[in-house]
């Protein structure tokens, strides 16, 4: 081997020996149902408040969406959805837990699981996580759109009482997202929070030819507001998760100048 050839492997393994080590990624698994799931392009613009998650949080984050539509606790359970987010999880991940929506479905005895057996399963759900050393985070189901003489109403009592009774027993945090989901229709109103779900008249999308009214499934827009209250919750709680939110690129970061367009978009 030539002299230079010799110079050049050193260099190279040199370069190789003091390589940085790869920056450390936390995992934020998030498990539920429908207003949560990712969902198919056949099905756009419904959207899950897990889908626009991901862009909250810096590079060492990674989101890993295993909600599932029409899914309860024990189902979810049953079809071994559970189990391998157990056997994945690392010291320091996160998993957030949002059902209710299906648990409480009498109708569909397929999926209807009864208070008592819910809170059952969150308790397993919290229990081991906690025994990788992960961290679980309850959150109370994201209400359905209900409006009556002008009052949104409240409509996941008893699920959402029994996830934060579990919370507070086993000292979980807890993001109320059915209350703060609540509020935040009642401040759009009757008619403008249609523009957070599903509301679609004929013709206004190809995927809802016939049009679509639903009050339980979101926008875009409404996925986006969903996911920024779990996030505000993020950041009022303290969770150190919150030390990962996104950095705005530093143009949009500087407040705007009077006059139009002085806030460029563009990378």
């Amino acid at each position: 081997m030539s002299y230079m050839k010799s110079i050049g492997l050193l260099v190279l393994l040199g370069l190789l020996a003091f390589r940085l080590p790869p920056t450390h990624r936390t995992t934020v698994y998030l498990i539920g149902d429908s207003t949560i799931a990712q969902k198919i392009p056949q099905t756009f613009p419904e959207t899950g408040w897990g889908m626009p998650l991901p862009t909250f949080f810096d590079s060492t984050i990674v989101v890993a969406n295993h909600a599932k539509n029409g899914r309860s606790t024990r189902t979810f359970l049953a079809e071994n959805r559970w189990q391998p987010i157990v056997e994945a999880l690392q010291p320091g991940d996160y998993v957030f837990i949002q059902f209710g929506h299906n648990d409480e479905a009498e109708n569909y005895p397929d999926r209807y699981t009864s208070p008592a057996d819910y809170r059952k399963n969150l308790l397993k759900f919290v229990a081991e996580t906690r025994r990788k050393q992960a961290y679980p985070v309850l959150i109370t189901p994201v209400t359905r759109r209900k409006f009556t003489q002008g009052k949104q109403q409240e409509t996941h009592v008893a699920y959402s009482a029994v996830t934060a009774e579990v919370a507070k027993a086993q000292k979980v945090p807890l993001i109320d997202l059915d209350r703060m989901s609540r509020d935040l229709l009642q401040q759009f109103g009757e008619e403008n929070s249609k523009l957070l779900f599903l509301q679609l008249a004929p013709g206004d999308h190809p995927n809802y030819p016939y049009g679509r009214q639903d009050n339980t499934h979101f926008s875009e827009l409404g996925a986006r507001k969903m996911a920024q209250l779990v996030v505000s919750e993020l950041k009022a709680q303290r969770i150190p998760l919150a030390d990962h939110l996104a950095r705005p690129l530093p143009k949009n970061a500087v407040p705007p100048t009077k006059g139009p367009d002085t806030q460029p978009t563009t990378p």
